[in-house]
């Protein structure tokens, strides 16, 4: 079992996907308004992901799957993501309105989907933790009115720890948010993993030219990945080998 991630796919199909039939797809908000890398970047993720995920890997994948405002309109994007081999992990993301009642949104999700609020999921001896979090404070962008919202994320982020207990050898957390501020300074989403053994932190959410604000690839003890589907090139990309790490006691 291999552990991949990626984020932010941002879908918005108007009815069902039929892959030998790309040409008949369509979509209420074409992504390439955005940069000419996101041209037809459903077609890139779907042959990566099939090149890439086999049925026995887990793909996180920390929010903005849907540009839709409810899950009626997310039908056509779940129903793509059933499509895809492995079990995708999510938790939402600030775009993800679709996301609503938690009990809706489950029995909503294709077989291959389990998603976190509040929570955790188990994967052999790896536990995976999540929230949406929120922007932090001390950033250029953090207002009075984020405080509130941000104190709720870090709840959420507790809550998903706390369950998960004591009983795994590792934990993995998504988040959508980078969990620091543009500066980069420890606050108390770091503190959280660091006080509950976090090693690993998948986080997306950043595009374009953001990309220049994102984390360094390791900072007080913990790996962190930005994994938005432009950043990696809409291909997941590896975070942790299973098969491996039972082999080997230095990996990661």
């Amino acid at each position: 079992m291999k552990f991949f991630a990626i984020g932010d796919v941002h879908l918005s199909f108007r009815r069902t996907v039929d892959p030998a039939r790309w040409e008949d797809v369509e979509t209420s908000k074409p992504m390439d308004l955005f940069g000419a890398e996101w041209r037809c970047h459903y077609r890139k993720l779907y042959e990566n992901w099939f090149s890439t995920v086999g049925p026995e890997d887990v793909v996180l994948m920390p929010g903005d799957f849907s540009w839709a405002m409810n899950l009626e309109q997310a039908r056509y994007d779940l129903a793509f993501l059933g499509l895809l081999p492995g079990t995708i992990a999510g938790v939402a993301g600030n775009h993800d309105y679709w996301w609503q009642s938690l009990s809706r949104v489950r029995a909503a999700l294709p077989a291959n989907m389990r998603v976190i609020q509040n929570d955790h999921l188990v994967f052999g001896e790896t536990a995976i933790c999540g929230s949406r979090g929120w922007n932090c404070p001390g950033g250029d962008y953090f207002q009075e009115h984020d405080l509130k919202i941000y104190r709720r994320e870090l709840i959420r982020m507790e809550n998903s720890l706390k369950s998960a207990g004591s009983f795994t050898a590792d934990k993995i957390v998504m988040i959508h948010y980078m969990p620091t501020n543009d500066r980069h300074e420890k606050n108390e989403f770091i503190e959280l993993f660091k006080a509950y053994d976090v090693k690993t932190v998948v986080y997306g959410h950043l595009h374009g030219p953001a990309f220049c604000r994102r984390l360094p690839c390791s900072a007080w003890g913990i790996d962190f990945h930005l994994v938005s589907a432009d950043f990696v090139d809409f291909c997941p990309i590896l975070i942790k080998d299973a098969q491996k790490s039972r082999r080997s006691p230095n990996f990661q």
